[in-house]
């Protein structure tokens, strides 16, 4: 696939759909450019949510899941 993209005079590009849904970018997502001496590589910036650290705080003794959150659910109904 070959695309082109045009630069602004502030830097900035518009990343062609299909190189988007290629990379799996959206609006918000961050792009790596890396030189590896043949030329420019672009790759998709993966982070974590910035909510996963919080999964589970208020849920203490019932494990992440659909499948888990429906077993404690039916115990507590029976009580």
């Amino acid at each position: 696939m070959q695309k082109q993209a045009t630069i602004t005079s502030k830097g900035q590009i518009t990343v062609p759909r299909e190189v988007r849904r290629v990379l799996g970018v959206r609006t918000g997502d961050k792009l790596l450019f890396e030189s590896d001496g043949k030329g420019v590589r672009v790759w998709p910036v993966r982070t974590r949510s910035a909510f996963s650290k919080y999964r589970g705080i208020g849920t203490p003794g019932i494990a992440s899941g659909r499948k888990s959150i429906e077993k404690w659910l039916r115990g507590m109904r029976r009580e």
